[in-house]
């Protein structure tokens, strides 16, 4: 049982949530229960209850076979929500830049400034362009989006977009700069991009060594661009009285899946063949027949999904001291998420949350002193 007067340490992180846009949601993984499909009603319910509990963020992900649209999806919400941010997945190209920005910039204003922006790079719906490709337009979005909000002048000539035209019709609520850019990526050019252009760089779970890795590599070469980038880690989590009981969850969350369904599953993301997704694949190699890859740390839910593939699992303590493990690296943005999604974000409100220090918004994290690049 955890000592509900022991505070932790954490000092300012962004504890954010997910909302499972894109039909991910399930009491057991690789079942597809109706009750938990994508949906308006269930995923802004989801939202509601992060928003009611204290979350700072929430992820909301894009993926063209099974989703429901991020940008609309976060327009409705707008009204609905009070202090809740919202971390609006942007797949590069899919909208001609300057009305991209400008979408972004109404959402800014009907968010009162409530808006950070993931930057992604992989193919859209139809289209095979290699990494390369893909990151080198990403890289002319991002320049583009920066100018609209920030000169009075879009000037850009590059490969994909030859634009001259005012931005006054873009300029966001965010006056300093404009929306916080999310990035997760991990080929060469990727790191690249965020390196030079991002402000947040989002990893999946991995073993504590290889996160420390991906950090050192990222923090040199935003050096080179005289930059710093801060870190954020999108992570499921199981957490309970005990950890018996949390890992009995866990192995209670595969227990009706079918593995080649499971793979099918994988298979069917926009992203399933990038270089992040492999990583995870073999991180899932790595664990132990109970799927543990190092303690408290489980694979399990990589069977049955692409993209981030496993939990912290424990007890209140144990979760807590994971977390704080991860700040002591450097690591202060989370983006949780558990099954189904908003039973776990009250279980992990009541037993976790209390427990943590948080920022009052996400750019709060970012600009204050200790935290300032």
């Amino acid at each position: 049982m955890m000592n509900k007067n022991n505070l932790s340490n954490i000092d300012g992180a962004e504890i954010s949530w997910f909302a499972p846009l894109c039909n991910g949601d399930d009491d057991f993984l690789g079942n597809r229960n109706p009750l938990y499909k994508s949906s308006w009603e269930n995923t802004s319910s989801i939202v509601k209850t992060a928003d009611k509990l204290g979350f700072k963020n929430v992820l909301c992900p894009s993926s063209y076979q099974v989703g429901q649209d991020p940008l609309s999806f976060v327009s409705g919400m707008a009204s609905l929500t009070e202090n809740i941010n919202f971390l609006v997945a942007i797949r590069c190209g899919e909208l001609h830049p300057p009305m991209l920005a400008r979408t972004i910039a109404s959402l800014d204003h009907m968010l009162k400034g409530r808006l950070t922006i993931n930057i992604i790079s992989s193919n859209l719906p139809g289209m095979d362009l290699s990494s390369k490709e893909r990151y080198a337009r990403s890289r002319e979005v991002i320049q583009i989006l920066k100018q609209s909000w920030t000169q009075d002048q879009i000037k850009f000539e590059g490969k994909y977009y030859q634009l001259d035209l005012p931005s006054r019709p873009v300029k966001p609520y965010q006056q300093n700069g404009g929306p916080l850019l999310y990035f997760g990526g991990y080929s060469p050019d990727g790191v690249d991009l965020c390196a030079e252009f991002c402000d947040v760089y989002l990893m999946w779970p991995e073993t504590v060594s290889k996160l420390k890795g991906l950090m050192d590599t990222m923090s040199l070469k935003a050096a080179n661009y005289n930059r710093t980038v801060k870190f954020g880690l999108r992570v499921h989590v199981i957490v309970r009285e005990t950890e018996q009981e949390a890992r009995e969850y866990a192995d209670l969350l595969i227990s009706k899946l079918d593995l080649e369904k499971g793979t099918d599953i994988r298979n069917r993301a926009q992203d399933s063949a990038s270089l992040g997704v492999s990583r995870q694949s073999k991180l899932r190699e790595e664990s132990d027949e109970k799927y543990y890859v190092e303690p408290n740390l489980w694979t399990g839910i990589g069977l049955a999904r692409s993209g981030c593939g496993a939990a912290i699992v424990g007890n209140p303590d144990q979760v807590v001291a994971k977390i704080e493990r991860y700040i002591e690296m450097g690591i202060n943005s989370f983006i949780f998420s558990g099954y189904p999604h908003e039973k776990e974000c009250k279980i992990f409100a009541r037993l976790v949350l209390p427990r943590l220090k948080t920022s009052l918004s996400s750019r709060s994290i970012w600009t204050s002193s200790k935290f300032r690049a």
